[in-house]
């Protein structure tokens, strides 16, 4: 039986039957199959999500074969306004008429002036005011390991604390930081030394079996004995590198109150707190920036993803003291990709002027609201966190062993059942966290409460049809 969300005056009710559905098959066509052929076994997307796309406009995408799909992928969180917004083709159609110079280095150019304007007055007066900006090459894990270099320079020390379910990039140096054991396995030892791992406060599962804010005193305590108790084990770090809400971690949205406390503990300390903001910047979360839930003023941002508009940019944006480092201390051809700056300012004032943080603060409370609403028919809804449109769902097996808190164990069996369904029926999800098992929302932030209210009855149907299947 197939299920869908019913309103009543554009209120999240309780699910009912439907008709049956229409359903997409999957055969592969000839560009998956060379796709398959000739690609690396590297390649991760297409083989969950087996699409040939064609075209894209706001939230959805087209295949070759002119099926349409409810992207709530992004790009990874990439694309804020969705695809082929008019006021980024705008940009970018302006920049070829003018006959602009496409690609500069770090030449600077009055596009890339009032790239950096526009960005800078969207940080908080407190970091705006002393703030340096390096433009690195254009992915975010060329920009962490930039904020590596830099905070290992200005501080003369070479430890680095990251957290468990952290990521930060699939580059070596990038690559050691992430909590992930997967993608490190067959390298054996890592380029980067010096990573000591810390507790992420993952309330659900909380490390110390505790959650709630007895959990994340716990892990406060642990962290600054860490720092200075002098028989620890860990030398001084540089820096420590944490996601205010863990992504491909499981969207795992830190304390409030422990962010805070990350920050005092790290300023006592004399020890640069870099927050990674590429996949939670821009508006995703409900404010322009996702440590600015818990009023916070880091060191050292890493950006990339929305920053460009859509196309490939990524910056480190810190406080002034730390710009210590030698000209050429970090480096990289495509720094200056105007296209991408171009684009990047006019979806920042399209965030501001639209109040775009404010509808995806509403438009998450409407989906979250949904999904608690499925959750009453599906105990396989474990968990629902994230803020504003980063959120997830962790998938239990109700019938497992509970753990120390109590929760039952995930069930990473159901996450692609539910993700393949989702397809069938036109929605694009992609799974994260521990053993795949977290189901998450990534969708543009322009999406409408009807589209919302679309997402909701697709992802119901799936969680029946997923259910029956196994």
């Amino acid at each position: 039986m197939s299920v869908a969300i019913s309103l009543v005056e554009d209120q999240p009710a309780r699910i009912v039957p439907t008709p049956a559905e229409t359903l997409y098959q999957f055969n592969e066509s000839p560009l998956l199959a060379r796709q398959s052929q000739q690609e690396s076994n590297a390649r991760s997307y297409p083989r969950r999500i087996p699409l040939a796309l064609k075209r894209a406009k706001g939230i959805y995408v087209e295949d070759v074969e002119g099926r349409s799909f409810i992207d709530c992928l992004a790009g990874a969180g990439t694309l804020a306004l969705g695809h082929n917004h008019p006021v980024v083709i705008e940009a970018i159609r302006q920049v070829l008429t003018d006959e602009l110079p496409l690609h500069t280095l770090d030449l600077t150019t009055p596009v890339k002036d009032q790239f950096v304007q526009d960005l800078f007055g969207l940080l908080p007066p407190a970091l705006a005011a002393e703030a340096k900006i390096q433009f690195c090459g254009p992915t975010g894990t060329d920009a962490v390991e930039a904020a590596l270099k830099l905070v290992r320079t200005a501080t003369g020390r070479s430890t680095v604390l990251s957290f468990q379910g952290g990521y930060h990039g699939m580059s070596q140096g990038a690559l050691s930081l992430m909590g992930s054991l997967g993608p490190k396995k067959p390298l054996g030892a890592l380029l980067s030394s010096g990573v000591q791992f810390m507790p992420y406060p993952y309330d659900y599962r909380c490390p110390f079996g505790l959650g709630g804010a007895q959990g994340v005193q716990v892990n406060l305590s642990y962290l600054e004995n860490l720092l200075n108790d002098p028989e620890a084990g860990v030398q001084l770090p540089a820096a420590v590198i944490v996601e205010a809400v863990q992504g491909e971690g499981g969207v795992i949205p830190a304390d409030l109150d422990w962010l805070r406390g990350l920050r005092r503990i790290t300023e006592k300390a004399g020890v640069a707190l870099i927050v990674d903001e590429i996949q939670s910047g821009f508006a995703r979360t409900g404010k322009m920036f996702a440590f600015e839930h818990a009023g916070i003023i880091p060191d050292v941002v890493v950006m990339s993803k929305a920053i460009g508009g859509s196309l490939p940019l990524a910056v480190v944006v810190y406080r002034d003291r730390l710009d210590t480092w030698l000209p050429g201390a970090h480096a990289g051809t495509f720094r200056g990709n105007q296209m991408a700056m171009a684009a990047g300012s006019a979806v920042m004032h399209y965030l501001t002027e639209y109040k775009v943080c404010e509808h995806a603060a509403a438009m998450g409370e409407r989906l979250s609201e949904h999904l608690h609403i499925l959750q009453r028919d599906f105990p396989q809804l474990g968990d629902i966190r994230g803020r504003g449109l980063m959120l997830g769902v962790e998938l239990v097996d109700p019938s497992g062993a509970p753990d120390a808190q109590g929760h039952p164990p995930i069930f990473a069996r159901l996450a692609p059942l539910v993700q393949r369904e989702c397809l069938k029926r036109g929605l694009i999800l992609e799974l994260g966290g521990r053993h795949g098992g977290v189901v998450r929302f990534l969708p543009p932030l322009v999406i409408t409460a009807t589209e919302v209210d679309r997402v909701a009855d697709i992802f119901g149907r799936a969680m029946a049809a997923a259910i029956t299947s196994l």
